[in-house]
């Protein structure tokens, strides 16, 4: 089980900043269901998610270098039923007040799914 956080590279957001887009994108699916349900228990997740979460919370982090590869991706991954979360940036301290799509989440899910869409991408 794993989670792939794809970052785009083409942005240059300094360090501090691509760890917050991708803490965002990684913690998304949890603060999904918690805003969906009010509260959750380990059965609101499915059987992937819940072996992650009682696991090793294994994340890997991929390069994206553009808008079009990061929607290509995230499509790819809805496709295939893979739980995504694209996260936009508002552009308060970076991108100069323009909302920008910085990162997504693959899963949690079985790596060899998530490997399908994103084993080809270069490590961070």
């Amino acid at each position: 089980m794993k989670q792939v956080i794809c970052m785009r590279h083409d942005l240059k957001m300094r360090r501090g900043k691509q760890i917050a887009q991708g803490a965002h994108a990684s913690m998304a699916f949890l603060c999904d269901k918690l805003a969906d349900k009010g509260t959750i228990s380990l059965d609101d997740f499915s059987e992937a998610e819940r072996t992650w979460l009682s696991g090793a919370f294994a994340k890997v982090c991929c390069r994206i270098d553009s808008d079009e590869e990061l929607l290509d991706i995230h499509d790819k991954a809805i496709e295939a039923g893979l739980t995504v979360h694209l996260i936009t940036d508002a552009g308060r301290t970076e991108f100069h007040g323009t909302p920008t799509r910085t990162c997504l989440a693959i899963g949690p899910d079985h790596a060899a799914k998530i490997d399908a869409i994103t084993g080809h991408l270069q490590l961070l």
